[in-house]
């Protein structure tokens, strides 16, 4: 059977999904503790919070990457996340798509719209870390 590429809209759903989760994720292991340190009279820069968000998601993405291929959406979506090879990543290899993703969204989707030129329709940031999304095989 060959291996065949989720639709990019399908991929762009569970995009769009893992902004919620990233949003709850952020409202709960960010903001709140931050509510809290001003309660106290404790400020923090603004390159810390930065710091903060940026590790607090890492931390999320690489564990659910790393176990098991995906985040709650892409099981929603049913997409898997895996080497170009199809196995497991490796933890540098989830911290490094993690780390590109950022530039890949926020230079105005430069690394999703990629993909519509790519020749294999990959993302940037999975190109760049050698990892595929695809398919997940029905449990």
């Amino acid at each position: 059977m060959p291996d065949t590429l989720p639709s990019f809209k399908r991929r762009l759903a569970s995009m769009l999904y893992e902004g919620l989760v990233v949003f709850s994720i952020v409202l709960i292991g960010f903001l709140l503790p931050q509510i809290v340190l001003s309660g106290f009279g404790w400020s923090v820069g603004p390159r810390l919070l930065w710091l903060h968000i940026l590790v607090l998601l890492m931390i999320y993405f690489v564990w659910c990457w790393l176990n098991g291929g995906q985040t709650l959406p892409m099981k929603t979506w049913k997409l898997r996340l895996t080497n170009n090879e199809g196995g497991p990543l490796r933890p540098l290899q989830a911290v490094l798509r993690y780390l590109a993703a950022w530039p890949s969204i926020m230079l105005f989707g430069a690394g999703i719209i990629w993909a519509l030129l790519d020749k294999d329709g990959q993302f940037l940031h999975d190109r760049i870390a050698g990892t595929r999304i695809r398919n997940a095989n029905p449990d």
